[in-house]
Parts: C-alpha cells; sequence; structure tokens
C-alpha cells in the first residue's frame, strides 16, 4: 500500500471521529436544553406555596386581604402574593413547573414590586419595604437562573433590580444592621451587574450606556471596571453617560477631589446613588488639601464657595468641617494644618451628608428613578 493512499485513509478516519464527535456533543447540548424546566404558574405566587403560608401565618402584610390583617389567620390576595425567596434544600424540587413563572410574568412581578410596593406612599417603613421586596426580587431571579432565563426580559428584570439595589443603598444608607446591611446589599448589586452587564453581549439594548457607566461610577477605583469599559464597542464608550463616568473615574484615580466633585454635580439621581459611597471620603481629601494650600491665621474662605465645591448645602458643609477639625465661624472657614483631623470620627455617616429629603419627596421619586424614567 502507497503512503498517500494510507495517509489519505487516516484521514478520512481523523474526520468521521470528529463529525461523530460534534454530533454526541450536539446531542448532549440538546438533551441539557430538553433538561431546562419551563414556568407554567401564570401568577405571582405558586398556589401551593401560597396556601401553605396562609395555613402557616406566614403572609406578609402587603399580601393580605385587606382588613383581615387581625384576623387569625389573614386570607390571601392572590392579585398581591409574590412567591418569597427559599434557599435549595435537600430532598426539596425547586424545578417543578407549576412553582416556576415564565419570564413575562417575572417582569410582571418585578414591575407590580416596583410600582405597588416601593413607590407606595401608604407601604411604610421603607425598611420594611426594602426587606419585602428584597426577598422576592431575589426569588425572581431564582426562577430565572432555573429556567436560564435570557434575552430581552432577563435585561428588563436586571436593570430594575440593579437600580432598586442601588436607589436603596442611598435611601436606606447609615440605617441599623438590623434594617439594612449595607454588605449583603452590594453582594447582590455586584452579581445583579455581572449577570446584567454579560446579557449585554447577546445584542444591542436600550440601555446599556446607562448600566455600563452605573457599574463604573459604583465601582470607583477598580481597575477591573475599568478595562471592561474600555473594552467595549465605540458607540458606547462614547456616549455621553459613560464618558461622564470615565471622567469621574478618571479624577478619583487622580485623587482630584475638586474636579471629581465638580463632575458629580453634572450626575442624575441614579448616578449620584451610584457613586455617593465614595463622595464622602473625597470631601474629607478636599478639607484635607484645602487645609494644608490655605492654612493661616489670617486666610479666611468663605462658606457658601466651600459648599458648593464639596457638593453640599451650606448647613451640612459647615457640619462637615467640623467634625474634620476645619474651624468655622458664621459665614467663613478658617483652615490650619495642624487641627485638621485626618481620621474623623465614626460618628460621621454618609447619610449625614445627603440631601434632606421628605418621605413624600422619597416615595414619588422610587418608582420612576427604578423604572428609569428620570
Amino acid at each position: 500500500m502507497s503512503v498517500g493512499l494510507h495517509q489519505s485513509r487516516r484521514g478520512r478516519g481523523h474526520r468521521h471521529k470528529e463529525q461523530g464527535r460534534a454530533n454526541r456533543e450536539q446531542v448532549v447540548e440538546q438533551k441539557a436544553e430538553d433538561s431546562v424546566p419551563h414556568g407554567t404558574c401564570m401568577n405571582m405566587c405558586p398556589a401551593y406555596e401560597l396556601r401553605q403560608r396562609e395555613a402557616q401565618n406566614r403572609l406578609h402584610r402587603f399580601e393580605m386581604v385587606a382588613d383581615t390583617e387581625r384576623d387569625r389567620l389573614p386570607r390571601a390576595d392572590v392579585s398581591r402574593a409574590v412567591k418569597e425567596y427559599s434557599r435549595p434544600a435537600a430532598g426539596k424540587d425547586s424545578t417543578r413547573a407549576s412553582d416556576l413563572r415564565p419570564p413575562s410574568v417575572l417582569l410582571k412581578t418585578v414591575c407590580h414590586l416596583v410600582d405597588e410596593i416601593a413607590a407606595s406612599s401608604t407601604s411604610q417603613p421603607w425598611t420594611e419595604v426594602y426587606s419585602f421586596v428584597f426577598d422576592r426580587v431575589r426569588s425572581v431571579r431564582q426562577d430565572m437562573i432555573i429556567q436560564r432565563v435570557s434575552g430581552s426580559d432577563c435585561v428588563a428584570v436586571l436593570e430594575k433590580s440593579v437600580r432598586f439595589l442601588l436607589y436603596a443603598s442611598y435611601r436606606l444608607c447609615g440605617q441599623q444592621l438590623q434594617y439594612f446591611d449595607p454588605r449583603i446589599n452590594d453582594t447582590h448589586l455586584q452579581e445583579c451587574l455581572s449577570w446584567l452587564l454579560e446579557s449585554y453581549r447577546d445584542g444591542k439594548h436600550q440601555h446599556q450606556e446607562e448600566f455600563q457607566a452605573l457599574s463604573l461610577l459604583y465601582n470607583l477605583g477598580s481597575s477591573q471596571a475599568i478595562t471592561h469599559v474600555l473594552e467595549l464597542p465605540e458607540r458606547i464608550r462614547s456616549s455621553p453617560a459613560v464618558q461622564l463616568a470615565l471622567a469621574v473615574s478618571r479624577a478619583h484615580m487622580e485623587r482630584n477631589p475638586v474636579r471629581l466633585l465638580r463632575l458629580a454635580q453634572r450626575l442624575d439621581f441614579i448616578q449620584v446613588c451610584a457613586v455617593h459611597r465614595h463622595l464622602l471620603p473625597c470631601r474629607t481629601d478636599l478639607l484635607l488639601l484645602y487645609s494644608h494650600g490655605h492654612s493661616s491665621r489670617n486666610c479666611r474662605y468663605p462658606l457658601q464657595r466651600l459648599a458648593r465645591l464639596l457638593f453640599l448645602k451650606d448647613a451640612l458643609a459647615a457640619q462637615l468641617c467640623q467634625v474634620c477639625g476645619v474651624n468655622v465661624t458664621e459665614e467663613w472657614v478658617n483652615f490650619s494644618k495642624s487641627s485638621f483631623i485626618d481620621a474623623p470620627s465614626g460618628d460621621l455617616q454618609c447619610r449625614r451628608m445627603h440631601e434632606p429629603l421628605d418621605d413624600e419627596l422619597w416615595n414619588c421619586s422610587a418608582g420612576s428613578v427604578i423604572h428609569g424614567c428620570v
């Protein structure tokens, strides 16, 4: 047998093996796809869970039929009850189609949580609102994971989840840990952002520029976040929202608090929610810088002008100055590098530096902010 004929037969054999492997992989993928459950529950809460929680008196007051809240066993309102999050347990089947909600119902559920609970003026206190919505949105994501949901409904749910968690991080900043744990909120926010940004790889989405910018603003100082943005397509990277976020990130890396706070004044509300946890250190850096640069007994700096630089109202600027050891006399500030307190006491919370808004304004803004209407 000639060498050429032997090599030809060996080549055909190799191709047959490759084709066979490809066919087997296709079959495995098809079986995996067929094994993914698809929800059939068209209500926000499966009937079995609703009956169980009603019998065990485990309904939340936001889910009860009006005027039955004080009954021994309050009745469930099917139009308001929402599936609660439950940890996967051994022996518990979490893939029953009747217990899973399809993507359209999951999106409807999130819209209900935003419109009827988070933005409601009658659902108070907002710490309880947060706890309820946080748990039910987590359950929505759990159903999405089990069903491997993707596409526009998945993106819409994740976008509203990110906005809700950002809004909550700002509104509940400084609350007692029993009501709001910023670390837990951050963990879930980072997971939602990661999933959302990965989902954007599938194609064009209307709000992609907004959330690429929010991710960078929330993660100021992260080299991974900066690298991700710089690798985005030009049409996204050059958008106004992303360009502003990149400018803020650059000022943060250069430790230029004056420029960062000036840029922060151009941010919209949800962007301020994203960046706010970085603003207090930035403000104290600015006061440290000015305490060294303007340190003199005879030098007086206008409080109103300093407040504008700090992106604060006059009263809050004066309060921050006093905590940092900067002397304030009426409308004037006296800087001294020797009296500056480099590490303010733990009594100074980020929350105290927020613009004060009454509950009515907060509630009016919640729905529009989370839906992305402002």
